[in-house]
């Protein structure tokens, strides 16, 4: 089976990175037979859908049908079986991947003529079809592929930090927060870290995608505007420990440690050079990490960490530019046996 999914191309490498990462999470077996730009193709070795709503950088998830030239479209458009791909009433949609002369309502109402006209009994309904037939277009391509989902963006705007009970400046957004929970594979069930929580945005992400969630700060006041964030996300099921994340000692080790150290001028390290506190926070992480555990992590770009740790190998790293001054370097860790690096 084929999937395409329509990144969101707000970045280059974080949206693809993030699919793979919870595929592989799944224990799901697939092969990228196309990317480009902002549509990635996937054969998919499993009858079952996997589930890929949490992903926070990726907007659709379609079935592909089949691929043809727009020359020889509305012959490949004749020769489908819809009848056996529609339910019940249908609508065609159009998605340009990148700039053609290809003339998105045309294709549209002509896909939609041809299927009525062999299939008759098949009714349009432009409002709330059951089916809907999305179209990708690209310069010598048109992907055929059925919708299965359209993942639903609003909870991204809604946890937005400055409407949070408990606001505090410098708070990662819930998009970015959601991405690396997504980048450390942690699973539904399994145990997540922050260790450095400030005002709980990355937990609460993690809390909603089902993960049991740890949280530690050594603020007081974070703890406790944390937990009221917690609950007001419906969040139940956590932990908080008023700890310095240098000396954090679990009972028992985690799946993923997914963290934003504090950095800049707004946030508190309490006096300590950042490297230091990194190097440290890294020798008690690799305590506190189970043997195939994660840890995505998010640094300011003047902080490298191929110089800071042995401890662990670098698996990916994306850079992201948040303003003229600052670019934010995001890296997924792995327990380093041999304490070579190496990095996607």
């Amino acid at each position: 089976m084929e999937i395409a999914l329509i990144l969101s191309g707000e970045h280059k490498t974080l949206p693809p990175s993030e699919v793979k990462s919870l595929l592989e999470a799944e224990n799901t077996k697939y092969k990228i037979k196309y990317h480009r730009d902002k549509l990635m193709i996937l054969e998919i070795q499993t009858d079952k859908i996997p589930n890929l709503s949490r992903l926070a950088y990726t907007h659709e998830i379609s079935q592909v049908i089949s691929k043809t030239t727009p020359r020889k479209f509305e012959e490949k458009i004749r020769s489908i079986p819809w009848e056996k791909i529609i339910e019940d009433n249908f609508a065609v949609r159009a998605k340009k991947i990148e700039k053609t002369t290809t003339d998105s309502p045309i294709i549209e109402k002509r896909t939609g003529t041809i299927i009525k006209k062999s299939h008759p009994h098949l009714q349009v309904n432009l409002e709330s079809p059951k089916t809907l037939i999305r179209l990708m277009i690209e310069k010598d391509k048109i992907f055929i592929t059925k919708r299965l989902y359209k993942i639903d963006k609003k909870h991204f705007n809604v946890a937005k930090p400055h409407k949070r009970p408990f606001f505090y400046p410098g708070s990662m957004s819930p998009k970015l927060a959601r991405c690396m929970v997504n980048l450390s594979g942690v699973r539904k069930g399994e145990r997540l870290l922050d260790p450095f929580c400030g005002t709980g945005g990355i937990l609460i992400e993690a809390g909603i995608v089902g993960a049991k969630i740890i949280g530690a700060d050594i603020d007081p006041k974070m703890i406790k505007g944390t937990e009221k964030n917690l609950k007001y996300y419906g969040i139940r099921d956590y932990e908080l420990i008023m700890a310095d994340a240098r000396s954090l000692k679990l009972e028992k080790p985690v799946k993923a440690i997914v963290t934003d150290p504090p950095y800049g001028i707004s946030a508190s390290t309490r006096g300590e050079k950042q490297e230091k506190l990194y190097k440290e926070f890294l020798k008690t992480a690799k305590y506190n990490l189970q043997e195939d555990g994660r840890i995505c992590i998010a640094t300011p770009h003047y902080l490298q960490l191929e110089n800071i740790t042995d401890e662990f190998k670098i698996k990916e790293k994306h850079a992201i530019r948040m303003h003229k001054s600052l670019t934010r370097l995001i890296y997924t860790l792995e327990k380093d046996s041999g304490g070579s690096h190496h990095c996607k």
